[in-house]
């Protein structure tokens, strides 16, 4: 025992110390190889993804919308045609939107409140379908409050844009076009939710 109490005070904690360090939690990006080195680049790398597919461009103030409300959504790329249902409805301080295909069958749920879209229930994320709710907010904001939510918008009586990310046209009030710049491109119309008698 005491030729253990000699040794930590020959050497000193602090060497003691600073080798255990130097083996055991090396120095980030010291080897690049290194599985600590691997861990912070993938962290950083998702962080800069997520960070990216956050930030979509939302209205300084939430617009007045009439809801709620019911979209047919036909999304067109390239060749390839769907069909969606769009629903749109007030939830508490916030706004829902819920994405289904012809069979009722859940694509995306989000709810839009202060300004931050959250999940709602345990679908997996949806980034296009979050871009097409942004987009489509943009498209319904009233055109008396889209100047003061959407300062870099450009727009007219049957057109407007958001920089060359979304142009929206409307062949009619309710029935509209959005070209995203990626090549994809969707046509919204309201359903006709009356049942013949």
């Amino acid at each position: 025992m005491t030729h253990a109490k000699a040794v930590v005070n020959a050497a000193g904690w602090d060497e003691i110390l600073g080798d255990f360090k130097k083996r055991v939690a090396p120095q980030p990006f010291a080897a690049f190889g290194s599985n600590y080195t691997i861990f912070v680049v993938l962290g950083m790398f998702l962080f800069v993804l997520l960070s990216g597919c956050t930030s979509l461009p939302l209205p300084k103030h939430t617009p007045s919308l009439a809801l709620p409300m019911q979209l047919h959504v036909q999304r067109q790329q390239a060749d390839e045609r769907q069909d969606w249902l769009l629903v749109i409805q007030q939830q508490d301080a916030g706004i829902r939107w819920s994405l289904m295909d012809p069979l009722g069958i859940p694509l995306a749920r989000q709810v839009l409140q202060s300004n931050h879209w959250q999940a709602d229930g345990l679908l997996p994320p949806n980034p296009e379908a979050r871009e097409l709710f942004a987009a489509l907010l943009f498209a319904l904001t009233p055109a008396d409050q889209l100047a003061d939510n959407y300062p870099q918008a450009t727009f007219d009586t049957d057109r407007r844009a958001l920089e060359r990310r979304w142009q929206v046209h409307y062949s009619q009030p309710q029935v509209f076009s959005i070209n995203m710049n990626n090549g994809v491109h969707y046509t919204l119309s309201p359903l006709n939710t009356e049942t013949a008698p």
